[in-house]
């Protein structure tokens, strides 16, 4: 009976498959045959004894169920595993699992799990930071009000926004390629990173498995793989989990009823948006994907915690690890995948920007207004007084900014009607925003090339 809403709700079978019972299975299988691999390179195991194997090394042959039963009795997985291998392996058993400690192998199966799971991330954040390129470019023109605390502020482009959230991404894809060579990291120095149960080649040996697996070799290790590399990378899913919250927590706040100015899509044929309120377009997969990014950042503290081994190490990260690297990927990889859903087909409401626009009554020129008295002479104190004042008035009197400027002697003397009509168009006030989108796009689809 499935429990898990990632078995029933949540996640890609591509990303599943690699930290499922089967995904971990088949990669210490393919451990234990690098390991067997490296030995017959030092000429400690015959050729012929590596390829069976190399052949037996196969989850159809030896099984997780059976690994299972023969964990009953030993009641520890790693020796379940080698006593399966030896099975199948008959006369070529005594080799299997040779000089290894079981995080030799647990590791070491695990950084391959990081590998693969990262191949997966690079792919998917590419594609969403290019749906990002393709908006960013799209709206660079497109003026609506730029807001701080919650009000509104000055005048903006929806295209500069997003290339805020594209720059990001960027800099998300340039620390996930820096910390792959620390993540994808093993071990093979057996039970407490002397080498000693792997002889005068230990090196080499170590060297030779994790050139086979295509994983990284480290310098000094106690029983474990230092968890700081893990907490790095789960460390990434939390960063890059909150960054994607902060763009579809954006695109919410302006589909709120009284905004309105973008929207995710609704397929007003078939989709429901409420089981009583029959006009309700929610926006369901944004807030989905906000609620489980909540649950990777969350991953992050027992990550830290399962690098508190005792001595040279202890079990209690085990349990733990189960949890927080499969479910911060598997989740992460559904919230990428959603919110490049949501972006891809995002409705953007031009005219309703327009209309709010219109409906701050020139306030949000308050600033352009300042800035030119300012370049006709006036002092800046003077210039943000009399702008703060004309704006009060406009703001008790429901007035247009533009008529009380207009009427105001200091400013009419500085500038004319006609250039102050020309002060008031929001498109005026945008400075670099376009020169920003261009550069910040050209500079993310270099990098992705």
């Amino acid at each position: 009976m499935p429990v898990s809403p990632l078995d029933y709700r949540y996640g890609r079978e591509e990303a599943k498959q690699i930290w499922s019972r089967e995904g971990r299975h088949a990669r210490q299988l393919e451990v234990e045959r690098a390991l067997i691999w490296a030995h017959s390179k030092l000429g400690r195991v015959s050729p012929e004894h590596y390829d069976i194997i190399a052949d037996i090394a196969d989850p159809g042959i030896v099984t997780a169920d059976r690994v299972d039963e023969i964990e009953l009795e030993t009641r520890h997985d790693i020796m379940a595993l080698t006593k399966a291998m030896a099975e199948a392996a008959g006369e070529a058993g005594w080799c299997i699992h040779l000089g290894a400690t079981s995080n030799d192998i647990v590791d070491s199966a695990v950084a391959l799990q990081i590998k693969d799971s990262i191949k997966i991330q690079f792919e998917t954040l590419s594609n969403l930071t290019l749906t990002l390129c393709d908006i960013a470019e799209r709206e660079s023109n497109t003026v609506m009000i730029g807001r701080t605390h919650g009000q509104a502020a000055v005048p903006i482009t929806f295209g500069l926004k997003v290339a805020v959230w594209v720059d990001e991404m960027r800099r998300h894809l340039e620390r996930l390629k820096e910390l792959t060579p620390r993540a994808t990291t093993g071990k093979f120095l057996g039970a407490v990173g002397t080498g000693a149960a792997q002889g005068e080649d230990a090196f080499q040996l170590q060297e030779l498995i994790m050139e086979n697996l295509g994983l990284q070799t480290p310098m000094a290790t106690t029983q474990v793989v230092g968890r700081d590399r893990y907490i790095e990378w789960v460390g990434w899913m939390a960063n890059l989990a909150t960054t994607i919250e902060k763009i579809l927590q954006e695109i919410r706040n302006l589909q709120r009823s009284e905004i309105s100015e973008v929207a995710e899509y609704f397929d007003v044929e078939k989709q429901v948006g409420s089981s009583t309120m029959a006009h309700k377009k929610n926006p369901i997969t944004a807030e989905n994907a906000c609620g489980l990014a909540r649950i990777v950042r969350s991953m992050i503290i027992p990550s830290y915690e399962n690098a508190l081994l005792w001595h040279e190490r202890d079990l209690a990260n085990s349990s733990a690890e189960r949890f927080t690297l499969s479910h911060s990927m598997i989740l992460l990889d559904d919230i990428i995948i959603k919110c490049n859903k949501v972006m891809k087909n995002l409705v953007v409401d031009n005219q309703r920007m327009r209309e709010n626009i219109d409906l701050q009554q020139g306030l949000i020129m308050a600033e352009k207004v300042m800035l030119v008295l300012v370049e006709q002479g006036m002092s800046r104190e003077d210039s943000h007084e009399i702008l703060r004042s004309c704006s009060m008035k406009a703001i008790d009197e429901n007035m247009n900014l533009f008529d009380v400027c207009a009427e105001r002697n200091e400013i009419i003397d500085k500038i004319d009607l006609e250039t102050l009509k020309e002060v008031f168009k929001p498109e005026s006030h945008l400075g670099f925003s376009d020169s920003i989108v261009e550069l910040t796009v050209k500079r993310t689809r270099e990098y992705l090339n």
